[in-house]
């Protein structure tokens, strides 16, 4: 059974090992260089003090996926709006684990009184696209050729979803 939890630094290496692997074969994120365990755990800890959330779906008493919140951008007006991350270890897609961890990180912008979550998503990977829709995002981007990995340019789509009328 599929648990959703807080993330703690025990499962540092578990989400390192699943980010590494989708940047080695996958377009998910646009990144060519693997991350270290230290520079997650210098992520973990910038998470934590800016408030943000990080949650782990766990099978078995191992992560499988993680998801987070973080800022849109970061000058100051654009504080109450985030953009998402959901990641999920490649023999686990599919099996709805993204889904409990997106709605997680909803509910967690919405605890935080945010207003608006956006996902910026390479536009050819129909299975984040429409996981996004069921949850209400629309597309309100598209970017043409803004990546390029694999030895092929990337389109991006941002999709946004708005939470709370008043944030304030």
């Amino acid at each position: 059974m599929i648990v959703i939890r807080a993330g703690t630094e025990n499962d540092l290496q578990q989400m390192l090992d699943i980010y590494n692997d989708i940047i080695v074969n996958t377009t998910a994120v646009f990144q060519y260089d693997l991350h270290t365990l230290e520079m997650r755990t210098e992520w973990f800890k910038l998470k934590k003090k800016e408030g943000f959330p990080v949650f782990v779906a766990e099978d078995e008493e191992k992560v499988v996926g993680f998801s987070t919140i973080g800022p849109f951008r970061n000058w100051q007006a654009y504080k109450y709006s985030v953009e998402n991350s959901v990641y999920v270890k490649s023999n686990m897609r599919g099996k709805g684990i993204g889904k409990l961890l997106l709605q997680a990180t909803i509910d967690a912008a919405k605890a935080m009184k945010m207003h608006t979550i956006i996902a910026g998503i390479d536009a050819s990977n129909e299975a984040s696209l429409s996981m996004h829709r069921q949850f209400g995002f629309i597309e309100v981007a598209y970017f043409k050729e803004v990546g390029f990995k694999f030895d092929r340019w990337i389109d991006l789509k941002f999709l946004q979803l708005m939470i709370n009328e008043k944030t304030t």
